[in-house]
């Protein structure tokens, strides 16, 4: 029994559900099951309209891929904080607690407002996103730009006048990176969300969910090269390889502004109204449904938004002076749609441990990419002699670009292929009695991917820990490539495993809300690693002749810098593949409770 009742006949009246599906018309006089048949040359327009509508759906899909592929593929200028990071520590003095605290700022605010944003883009699409994401890009970046202009003047000029100043500039710094984490939020989720929708209904839905998000990854490795070659300082007083941070950050203020613009437009969810009927069959065959009851406006709500019946709600759109009702009923079916699967969601306790893995997990690798500037420098101590030219920073964040990049493709398409898929599109409760998925001969879950690249990720982290490539910078390549193969898959498994057990039509809200834990971690572990980084540097301050002028009072350089860190990241990401497993094959699991995962 449909949740969404007739509404009662009249004369001369036809009988019309109260959230009537966009797809089903009244019938007219022609096309009565009384009339005769058509015939050919009548019915013509009607096929033409309809190859018409499928080719116009077709060019806005195909529209809307490209505009959400050109936002992720710029959407990731945080994840090169690593290109420019020591250079505050150098030109402008910054501590290591202080560059942390503008990669921390960044990190909180791209997850903290996640699960906001997601709601937005679930409810009012992901136009409005994107064109938020310009206006934060712009002036995050630069007013970055500006406040470390000044703060070198302040740097050059008098002492008395540098420390004030510094104080001020820093604070505008950090407002400003947190413009930049709004935005970057606000750009990849628009991207992501929009993909999920449009395309990750079907048997590729691990590739759909799987290729913006490869595009943010290798958005880092492009912007890297970028900053890198074409934005190098070449005045006398610069380093090797040392970026002009103000050019650069001009650069991706102009470039982000513009790509946001073009996502207010090009970015657009195709054929909602039928994803939502589609998710109200599916609630009512899972039993979430109650038939006796329907969501009336202008009620209380009940249950799942759900209140008892009471007269014609149809008549009440119309009473209430609603100039179009039928939009009216689609809008209030899809309110009523999303809030039972987010109320769903947030019951699941499975979705609580499987959030504090992802938590556990992306915390450390966010912290390793946040740090490799300052990490790389302490595997080149001053009193070492070594033949050719130091790695850099701006290599290792390709290396994590590139295998992060292909990882995500690798893993999207290997699930799509190898991981069982189930029938319903919508979200899982329990398993079907009847042919709960389609399966092949041999299949492997995706949460079995998920927990073979967090150990990829965790052995990189312990790679590095063990003092593997002290002194070995030309190893660097071994730990930067693990770590970045990891936490790309973990990435991109996350939200593809979302969408197969709780559906699409809801994945902004649902991805949000997850997606925020990692800020928390980020700033934790980036935390743990300044801690010990600047313990490092003052004991090598305080030992006799350490200190190695002003430029390098607060430079750290050897293992003890960053051994102990790093291992406490790797057991914290152990810790995660618990978590998840437990969510798996715990009591009342996904597996227990015949959930296709």
């Amino acid at each position: 029994m449909s949740p969404f009742p007739a509404r009662p006949a009249t004369p001369g009246s036809e009988t019309s559900p109260l959230l009537r599906s966009s797809r089903s018309r009244s019938p007219s006089p022609s096309t009565s099951t009384l009339s005769p048949a058509p015939s050919s040359r009548s019915a013509s327009p009607s096929s033409l309209r309809r190859r018409r509508r499928k080719t116009t759906t077709r060019l806005v899909r195909a529209t809307s891929l490209a505009s959400a592929l050109l936002s992720a593929l710029c959407a990731g200028s945080i994840t090169i904080f690593s290109l420019y990071g020591h250079i505050l520590q150098s030109r402008l003095h910054y501590t290591q607690f202080q560059v942390n605290g503008l990669a921390s700022a960044a990190s909180v605010a791209m997850y903290i407002p996640v699960p906001l944003l997601g709601y937005l883009c679930d409810r009012a699409g992901p136009a409005p996103l994107s064109l938020l994401a310009a206006v934060m890009f712009g002036g995050g970046y630069a007013g970055a730009a500006g406040a470390f202009a000044k703060a070198c003047v302040a740097e050059e000029g008098a002492a008395e006048e540098g420390g004030g100043g510094q104080r001020q500039w820093y604070a505008l710094m950090v407002l400003a990176f947190m413009g930049v984490g709004v935005g970057t939020c606000s750009m990849y989720m628009s991207a992501v969300a929009t993909c999920a929708k449009n395309f990750g209904r079907g048997r590729h839905r691990g590739l759909a969910v799987a290729l913006p998000i490869a595009a943010f990854g290798l958005s880092g490795m492009w912007l890297s090269q970028v900053g890198s070659r074409l934005f190098l300082r070449r005045d006398a007083g610069a380093e090797e390889g040392e970026v002009d941070v103000v050019r650069f950050f001009v650069f991706l203020a102009v470039l982000l502004v513009v790509v946001g613009v073009v996502g207010m437009f090009g970015l657009k969810i195709v054929d909602e109204k039928d994803l939502i009927e589609e998710a109200v069959e599916e609630l009512e065959r899972s039993g979430i449904l109650d038939g006796s009851v329907v969501f009336t406006p202008g009620r209380p709500q009940n249950g799942y938004g759900a209140v008892a019946e009471r007269g014609d709600p149809f008549e009440e759109l119309e009473n209430a002076g609603i100039k179009d009702p039928e939009e009216e009923e689609a809008r209030l079916k899809k309110q009523w749609v999303l809030n039972a699967e987010t109320r769903r969601f947030l019951t699941d306790h499975t979705m609580w441990c499987f959030a504090l893995g992802f938590f556990f997990m992306i915390g450390p690798g966010e912290a390793f990419i946040n740090n490799m500037g300052t990490v790389i420098k302490t595997l080149y101590p001053p009193t070492l002699h070594y033949v050719g030219k130091p790695t850099s920073a701006a290599t290792h964040v390709s290396i994590v670009g590139i295998t992060s990049t292909a990882v995500r493709l690798l893993t999207g398409t290997l699930t799509d292929l190898l991981a069982p898929s189930p029938k319903a599109r919508h979200i899982q409760i329990t398993a079907s009695t009847h042919s709960p998925f389609h399966r092949s001969s041999f299949s492997i879950s995706r949460v079995t991917f998920l927990l073979f690249f967090a150990l990829l990720l965790s052995l990189g982290l312990a790679s590095l820990a063990s003092g593997f490539v002290q002194n070995h910078g030309d190893r660097f390549w071994i730990v930067s490539g693990l770590v970045g193969a990891g936490y790309g898959a973990v990435f991109s498994l996350t939200p593809i495993i979302i969408t197969v057990i709780w559906g699409v039509e809801n994945f902004a809200t649902n991805w949000g809300i997850v997606a925020m834990f990692p800020a928390l971690g980020a700033t934790l572990w980036g935390l743990v690693y300044s801690a010990v980084y600047q313990a490092g540097a003052d004991r090598r301050e305080a030992l006799p002749g350490g200190g190695g002028g002003e430029d390098e009072d607060n430079l750290c350089y050897g293992e003890e810098c960053y051994a102990p860190a790093f291992w406490a990241m790797a057991a914290s990401v152990w810790i995660a593949c618990g978590l998840v497993l437990w969510a798996w094959k715990g009591r009342n699991g996904w597996s227990q409770r015949g959930i296709v995962v």
